[in-house]
């Protein structure tokens, strides 16, 4: 008898369930703050108090499933390490499609002469000699390398020979974009090479992590990542390719979700503490987006689940927006809660707030902490301003205000935030919460002194914008109501069948005219509306807040048993999928080109090639699913041949053949 261990790793919680294989039921389950640098304390202690709310010996678990929102979250923060792109064959001015150059932010770009034409022939030598001194050159100032080459999709030959010097030069991971897309858009692919590149440490962190435990403890099991599409993969292949994990957490609940309600038609939406994910579920499954996970200002050109992730969760930032009447917003970026702060720092929390709590003006920065998030030191290669900032930092957390002495260093401060090596501590839902009695897990009374400090505030007349902080805790409850009911509107318009012509669903929840009709609306005209499909609310914090968001929407909220683990739940339950691609194109009269994984072969016959390039797919992905550890596999081809007709005969355009492997993975004996 053997069971399964899922694990989840978000932004606050870490959590773990136990899963019986047979039975298919959850035995326990368990939760644990994640905890930065070092996710392995964490992870630990959510598997060990999983592991001993089942009583089950480690020897019995017989494997282990991860799901993260980690990379989700490091790219809606814009977090993630220095690197440098490899770019061949592309103009300068290439740069700036797909929002590649504001991605790089002021990260090194190498333009290298190289590259091939849709053909896949080489359009222009490859110059090494500037790629192996791109590769001493920046070698020790960055964390990895992105390599992207002129329709490296026809021919990956460039990208290749790039990858192995930088490799033997630099001594750096080295992400190539025909690995991650088989698609044309080279700008697209080199974004989502680049993002790939910036998560590799986090992941392989977490990875790390996780096995180093399971080894602690003795489990002799394979160690599986979900997938932003929901299949699993090996965590090498993760390792490679932490891209792929996008999305994962969210994919995760969606299977999750399915397995614990046992709907079949249904948005979830699973908020976080950094983001809140929307997804309909249609037949029991999520829907994939077909033009690439998007996660925050970035659309990748990864295969995920067409999830709309928002920078909207139990710890975002509460902002002010200024005005003779003052509003809140919410997010996008993710702060520690003050409450979660003064538990583990309770004297420098405390201390601070009372202080400022004791003067009649409230500064810029009070009530807010710089927290230092490295394990052996500071991050290499910061500049003058970002060192000094973190050299105040090397004694623990502070005040913003002793952290940043004056206002050029900010900057600097915020720059450490973006690269994962600090974070603020201020006033988020999670505190207003506390204050209001629906969560008690941190500090109740540093949350009241912090939200009472924060509505001293004033607005545009000069008046206090609360009165009181149990006033304030409801006004940011009510943003969070409000920013999801937004959130699921847009969803539940991107993906209703009708056409809204010329409306971005965006503008269609937000329209006037939306927002009536679902406020019930009673006048010379009546206007109602409401979800024609159930809303089942997944994370920890969902019942504190999705009750109200599901009379706004007028539908039937579910709030399933183990709603704040179905992350982990999914996990567990999913299948492992390897996907390969490729293209089939006629470059003349009676040549077809098949452009194999190893580069293009020329063949006489239509069918020759297109059989050929299925037989090399049917290789690839066979191959990567057995080293995944599938029991038992199943290939499932997919053809798309585009032809038109000229004079009454068909004329072939290209073919593009997808072939999927995929099975349950391997559960160890035990």
């Amino acid at each position: 008898m053997a069971y399964l261990l899922g694990v989840d790793t978000g932004g606050t919680y870490t959590d773990a369930v136990v899963l019986h294989e047979a039975e298919d039921r959850v035995v326990a389950s368990a939760k644990s703050l994640t905890t930065r640098p070092d996710l392995s304390v964490g992870v630990g202690r959510a598997i060990d108090a999983a592991i001993a709310q089942a009583d089950v010996s480690p020897s019995e678990i017989g494997m282990v499933s991860l799901s993260t929102t980690l990379a989700t979250n490091a790219l809606v923060e814009g977090q993630g390490g220095r690197v440098a792109l490899i770019f061949i064959g592309f103009e300068a001015a290439e740069l700036a499609r797909a929002g590649l150059e504001e991605a790089m932010k002021g990260d090194p770009v190498v333009r290298i002469a190289g590259g091939h034409n849709h053909a896949g022939a080489e359009a222009v030598p490859l110059d090494m000699v500037a790629i192996e001194a791109a590769a001493l050159r920046l070698g020790p100032e960055v964390t990895g390398f992105a390599v992207a080459s002129a329709f490296a999709t026809r021919n990956p030959a460039h990208e290749i020979a790039a990858r192995d010097a930088i490799r033997a030069l630099a001594h750096r991971p080295v992400t190539c974009s025909h690995e991650l897309s088989a698609g044309l858009n080279g700008p697209r692919r080199a974004l989502t090479a680049v993002l790939n590149a910036r998560l590799i440490g986090m992941i392989d962190g977490l990875i790390t992590a996780c096995e180093a435990h399971m080894e602690t403890l003795g489990i002799v099991a394979p160690l599986m990542v979900v997938r932003g599409d929901g299949a699993l993969v090996s965590a090498g292949l993760a390792r490679e390719r932490p891209i792929e994990t996008i999305l994962s957490g969210p994919a995760a609940s969606i299977a999750g979700a399915s397995w614990l309600s046992g709907e079949t038609e249904a948005l979830v939406s699973d908020i976080g503490g950094t983001t809140t994910d929307v997804c309909l579920l249609r037949e029991g499954k999520p829907q994939i987006d077909p033009l690439g996970a998007r996660v925050g200002p970035y659309r990748t050109m990864v295969e995920a689940v067409a999830m709309r992730t928002t920078g909207l969760g139990g710890d975002s930032e509460v902002h002010l927006i200024e005005g003779l009447n003052t509003g809140l917003r919410l997010g996008p970026r993710r702060l520690m809660p003050v409450s979660l702060a003064a538990r583990d720092w309770p004297d420098l929390v405390h201390g601070a707030l009372d202080a400022w709590l004791g003067m009649e003006a409230v500064g810029e920065h009070d009530g807010r902490f710089a927290i230092p998030l490295w394990k052996d030191g500071p991050p290499a290669g910061l500049a003058p301003r970002e060192a000094a900032v973190a050299e105040r930092l090397l004694g623990g957390p502070m005040r913003i205000v002793d952290a940043v002495r004056t206002r050029l260093e900010l900057p600097a401060l915020m720059k450490l935030v973006s690269r994962g090596a600090v974070m603020i501590s201020g006033v988020t839902p999670s505190d207003a919460a506390h204050v209001l009695g629906r969560l008690d897990s941190w500090d109740s009374e540093a949350a009241r002194k912090a939200l009472a400090l924060f509505a001293r505030r004033r607005n545009g007349r000069g008046d206090r914008i609360a009165s009181s902080p149990d006033i304030l805790a409801e006004r940011i409850v009510d943003q969070l109501t409000e920013q999801t009911v937004e959130c699921l509107l847009e969803a539940a318009f991107a993906e209703d069948s009708s056409a809204w012509p010329d409306i971005a669903p965006e503008a269609l929840a937000r329209h006037p005219l939306a927002r009536a009709a679902f406020a019930g609306h009673r006048g010379v005209i009546r206007l109602s509306a409401s979800l024609g499909v159930p809303v089942i609310g997944l994370g920890a914090s969902a019942p504190s807040y999705y009750g109200a968001v599901g009379e706004r929407l007028g539908a039937r909220m579910i709030l399933p048993e183990h709603a704040g683990v179905a992350n982990a739940i999914g996990a567990v339950v999913g299948q492992i999928a390897m996907h390969a691609e490729g293209i089939v194109t006629s470059p003349g009269p009676g040549v077809f080109s098949a452009h194999l994984p190893a580069g293009p072969a020329r063949f006489p016959a239509q069918a020759e090639a297109i059989a050929a390039l299925e037989q090399a797919l049917a290789e690839e992905a066979s191959s990567r699913a057995r080293a995944s550890g599938v029991e038992e596999l199943r290939l499932i081809v997919d053809r798309d041949i585009q032809e038109i007709e000229v004079e009454g005969q068909a004329m072939f355009i290209e073919a593009r053949i997808r072939v999927t492997a995929q099975g349950r993975p391997r559960i160890a004996s035990v």
